[in-house]
């Protein structure tokens, strides 16, 4: 009898946990750019950092499930979240320490958040520069229950990294252990 996808991929827990974390990564990115392009909130440079791991962590869950589902070695689906763990742990540190800039906790970095100099002091192309608007990085464009997004965003990485473990360490099915 043929069992439906929904099926495998109960059957199939490394198969439900890189799903997971692909529909969460993907939903997360999109909601970035939501924020950018409907809501109006230009990034700041920090932010354009903190998206990096989710452009490799999207097409590198899709292809652990795909492992997972094709029944792939066990070692191959740990490697594959291993490598989920370590980009989602590095956008937690980014996350957090994007979140310290922005509650003025430490200094954040002099292209987003040092003091301007007198722009006015030059020629036309800088007479063209006074125009640009730069987006701050110690300043926090939107907060809800006191988190930024770059705290959600911490936040976030760390559920993740939470489900990639839980790729690692979930129980194999009966035909890994065959042979």
């Amino acid at each position: 009898m043929q069992r439906s996808w929904t099926d495998r991929i109960r059957a199939e827990p490394a198969a439900a946990a890189a799903l997971a974390v692909f529909a969460l990564s993907a939903a997360t990115l999109a909601g970035a750019w939501y924020f950018q392009l409907v809501v109006g909130l230009p990034p700041c440079p920090l932010c354009l950092e903190e998206r990096i791991p989710y452009h490799v962590v999207i097409p590198l869950a899709l292809l652990v499930a795909i492992a997972a589902l094709s029944r792939a070695p066990p070692k191959l689906l740990m490697v594959g979240f291993i490598a989920i763990i370590v980009a989602v742990l590095c956008n937690v540190a980014l996350g957090a320490y994007h979140a310290g800039v922005e509650w003025h906790w430490w200094a954040g970095p002099t292209d987003c958040t040092g003091p301007l100099t007198d722009l006015r002091a030059g020629g036309s192309l800088l007479s063209q520069l006074q125009s640009i608007h730069v987006v701050r990085c110690d300043e926090a464009a939107w907060r809800f229950l006191g988190i930024s997004l770059a705290g959600y965003n911490a936040l976030i990485s760390l559920a993740l990294a939470a489900i990639a473990v839980f790729g690692v360490l979930a129980p194999k099915p009966a035909a890994a252990w065959i042979n």
